[in-house]
């Protein structure tokens, strides 16, 4: 299995960033301005030189979030669905993520 390639600043190989480390931190996803995976929108900023595109909400069922424990590629409906873990591995998603949906989806 090709390994997903994450931008910005990673600190370990669950996706957790120097931004974002708790335990529950295992989510990238894949900004739809630059077709990229990155831990955060912080990660993004600090990356690339564009300002962010959010998913429109009829692009939400193409895979764009990554779970960090078992490396699996969800749709957005499906993270946003989800319950705050990952509905393949069961590991808990830090629930306080959703505050940044508007940073990432068009709602």
């Amino acid at each position: 299995m090709k390994e997903t390639e994450i931008k910005g600043k990673l600190v370990d190989n669950e996706t957790r960033c120097v931004h974002y480390q708790t335990e529950k931190d295992i989510v990238a996803i894949k900004f739809y301005c630059c077709d990229s995976y990155f831990p955060c929108f912080k990660c993004h900023e600090e990356t690339v030189s564009h300002d962010i595109q959010l998913w429109p909400m009829n692009k939400w069922n193409e895979f764009a979030v990554l779970c960090g424990s078992c490396k699996t590629e969800l749709t957005i409906n499906q993270y946003l669905t989800s319950n705050s873990s990952c509905p393949s591995c069961g590991s808990a998603f830090n629930d306080k993520c959703s505050l940044h949906h508007h940073l990432y989806f068009q709602v």
